[in-house]
């Protein structure tokens, strides 16, 4: 038997419904496949077991499945660890070691389970580059391995091998390309596996800059850049974010985590690679202090940062939660995420409105806004008589005041009274009377089979009338 290490993931997965956010979709069942890496350990991919329901594993040429359960993921970097729960699941099957990161036209082997067949295949080829590449899983940009061997649905989430060891966990295949792939690399899955046994959080942390280079000569002379000097300029620092109160717009970021940064935003990665400064950032942990250099006002500067989880205006990734959702006089309130938008489909990232595009892709989270609230629909009622047309616009203010995130704006609306009134970013306005409002949401609930007016993980709004103090007695 070959590699024998290598099983086939079962996952019954259930995803929300974004369109109607209180329930879900039917659940669905897909493969995927896996790598044991201990007596009950699997190692897969997190896009195998994403919204998982239940999940099992199936070792080669064995028909039984046995049980698994998810006990760490990080959807950052596409990576999961399963435990099996029958002891005796890897009995006589010596697990796989993580190796370490490949070089240029090192011979791999993909193994796994493709679509089309029972039975394990093997594919080879070698590694064809090295450099940060965009997770479509997550989204992030973090260092993966490219292998010019066929990478197909059903593999996904298994291991690559080079001189019989785990190189990388194969997690998705490159468009328009035949027999190309990528892996996540070995140095991400120590990580992620160190999080596990240490109990660190999996996620990967994020800086939270946007940059931009510096190689034209006049932009350089006037950030008084010396000729040795190089870097990239800074101009953005999301709120909430590793770099929030340490680095500043305007600032040079010329070195990182002791990596000299190139003009073009490069690093010499482990003294052989040349990639995007991003991929420093996978080596470490939520927690971790990373050390900066950065030329401030024509001064160096050097600052230590603590290490975040990513921290964005639109969520990236909302996997294996529910959405978060508020409903008041029919009008239905969410979250601007990269799930939302996903409710347009096949190629949503060109038929979602453009507006929620710019925010997805350009929206800077400050103090004053850390989320964005978008009215998503309207459930016809008499109390909301002519809003029907206004739906998936964001709710610029709410009475005057604009919302910090979809909890403040659920406080503000539960205390409110009298007049409620609603700007939009198109420039409408939506009124409706508070009290009118609440007193239609039985007919509504029932009429549209909700329910209630929030998701769980909003508090509810307190309806007991306080008790008046007691009077307090006069001294004789």
């Amino acid at each position: 038997m070959t590699h024998p290490q290598v099983v086939r993931v079962y996952a019954t997965y259930q995803d929300p419904d974004y369109e109607c956010p209180w329930q879900s979709v039917a659940p669905r069942g897909s493969t995927g496949s896996g790598v044991i890496i201990g007596p009950q350990l699997v190692l897969t991919g997190a896009h195998v077991v994403a919204n998982a329901t239940f999940v099992q594993v199936q070792k080669q040429s064995d028909p039984a499945k046995v049980t698994a359960r998810v006990v760490t993921v990080s959807h950052d970097c596409d990576l999961a660890l399963l435990h099996i729960e029958d002891k005796a699941f890897a009995r006589g099957v010596r697990p796989a070691v993580i190796g370490d990161l490949p070089r240029l036209r090192d011979a791999v082997q993909v193994v796994g389970y493709p679509i089309g067949g029972e039975e394990v295949s093997i594919t080879e080829g070698v590694v064809s580059r090295i450099e940060v590449q965009r997770y479509e899983h997550s989204q992030r940009h973090l260092l993966a391995v490219t292998v010019d061997a066929a990478i197909n649905e059903g593999n996904s989430g298994g291991p690559v091998f080079a001189r019989g060891k785990v190189v990388g966990i194969a997690f998705q295949a490159i468009p328009d390309a035949e027999n190309i792939g990528e892996m996540v690399p070995a140095p991400i899955i120590r990580r992620f596996l160190a999080a596990a046994r240490h109990g660190l959080d999996p996620a990967v942390p994020g800086i939270g800059i946007t940059t931009q280079p510096l190689e034209n000569p006049a932009l350089r002379r006037h950030l008084d850049m010396g000729k040795p000097d190089s870097g990239v300029l800074i101009t953005a620092v999301q709120y909430g974010s590793s770099a929030w109160g340490m680095l500043e717009v305007g600032d040079v970021l010329m070195e990182l985590d002791g990596l000299r940064i190139a003009d073009n935003g490069t690093v010499r990665y482990r003294g052989r690679h040349r990639c995007q400064f991003d991929a420093v950032i996978g080596d470490h942990h939520v927690g971790d202090r990373v050390r900066a250099r950065v030329l401030r006002r024509g001064k160096p500067v050097t600052v230590t940062m603590v290490m975040q989880p990513m921290a964005w205006l639109v969520p990236r990734t909302e996997y294996d939660r529910r959405p978060m959702w508020f409903l008041f006089g029919g009008l239905v309130f969410q979250r601007l995420t990269a799930e939302f938008l996903r409710n347009w489909g096949e190629h949503w990232w060109d038929k979602a409105p453009k507006e929620l595009l710019h925010l997805l892709y350009s929206g800077l989270r400050r103090p004053e806004q850390q989320e964005v609230v978008v009215l998503a629909q309207v459930l016809a009622d008499a109390v909301n008589v002519g809003y029907e047309a206004f739906h998936n616009d964001v709710v610029v203010s709410i009475n005057g005041t604009a919302p910090v995130d979809m909890r403040d704006f659920v406080r503000r609306l539960d205390a409110a009274t009298g007049e409620v009134v609603f700007k939009l970013s198109s420039g409408a306005t939506v009124l409706l009377d508070a009290e009118e409002a609440r007193a239609a949401m039985p007919r509504i609930l029932t009429r549209y089979h909700v329910p209630g007016d929030r998701s769980a993980d909003l508090a509810r709004r307190s309806l007991a009338k306080k008790k008046p103090a007691p009077k307090k007695k006069a001294k004789r």
